[in-house]
């Protein structure tokens, strides 16, 4: 799974704003419909329809804990935030992207399909059973999954709870900032978060505010899951709001190079690399 996209993982190291004009319409599926008509969507050669990227998300239910009420959390930032993706993955390196979201169940079959797997709004994450258990071998077998969008203890905690039962025995290890995923592609002297734009918008500031700070601060967390070999399995993203950075991009000239530009592809693609990298 990883031959091809590390052929063509080549990346330009300066974003270009010739699409910050596109600004995030709050109506995905109007935005969706009008894909075409802002140069957004690209063909692929049918010869390598499944020899592409995809950024696929996983779809999941949510239980008890801090959350975000009755909302599907998983849909936080969905779908804009992952067309925007494609598209800035497609302009800005020479991988080959397939177009548009593309969500997908936790289900063996469909994990089988994505060397990569991105899982969001896990702040009440609760998962099925048949669930863990292909996530287990997903993940033990090559996978990559990367975890965004969750912010304070509780958070922390109720997700760190499913971790340990999706992967028994196997404890998040925060990454310091002289890890190679902070500047494998664009390099990072400090540790990069993306605040919630709306948050930023109107205090200027990177965290949420109102969680439950008091053990892990509001200061962004990475921590890695590895396997036996010391593979990285997992990428957890704490007190970070990637999808944001994304889908937000066209809110204002600020936001768009200070977060977008500056911090939330760059560290994306970092991260892809790394992890196909590796």
């Amino acid at each position: 799974m990883r031959r091809p996209i590390l052929a063509l993982l080549a990346v330009v190291v300066t974003l270009t704003a010739s699409a910050q004009g596109r600004r995030g319409r709050r109506n995905s599926d109007a935005y969706l419909d009008d894909l075409a008509n802002q140069g957004m969507t690209w063909p692929i050669a049918p010869t390598f329809a499944d020899d592409v990227f995809v950024f696929a998300r996983l779809r999941h239910e949510f239980g008890g804990g801090f959350g975000y009420g009755r909302r599907e959390s998983w849909m936080e930032d969905y779908p804009l935030a992952d067309v925007m993706l494609s598209f800035r993955l497609h302009q800005i390196t020479s991988l080959a992207v397939r177009p548009g979201p593309a969500p997908i169940e936790i289900d063996k079959d469909e994990l089988a399909k994505h060397p990569f797997v991105y899982l969001a709004g896990v702040e009440r994450l609760a998962l099925q059973e048949r669930e863990r258990a292909a996530l287990r071998d997903y993940l033990l077998n090559g996978g990559f999954m990367m975890v965004d969008n969750f912010w304070g203890d509780s958070a922390w905690e109720n997700f760190r709870a499913e971790m340990r039962r999706i992967l028994p025995g196997k404890e998040p290890v925060e990454l310091p900032i002289d890890h190679p995923i902070f500047h494998c592609v664009y390099d990072f002297k400090s540790k990069p978060q993306m605040p919630t734009a709306g948050v930023y918008s109107s205090f200027g500031i990177f965290y949420d505010p109102g969680r439950d700070y008091g053990v892990m601060t509001h200061d962004p967390h990475y921590f890695a899951v590895y396997d036996e070999k010391g593979r990285m399995m997992v990428i957890i993203c704490h007190n970070n709001h990637f999808g944001d950075g994304w889908e937000h991009e066209g809110d204002d000239p600020v936001y768009f190079h200070t977060i977008s530009e500056g911090m939330a592809y760059p560290m994306f693609i970092n991260i892809l690399f790394y992890a196909m990298a590796h």
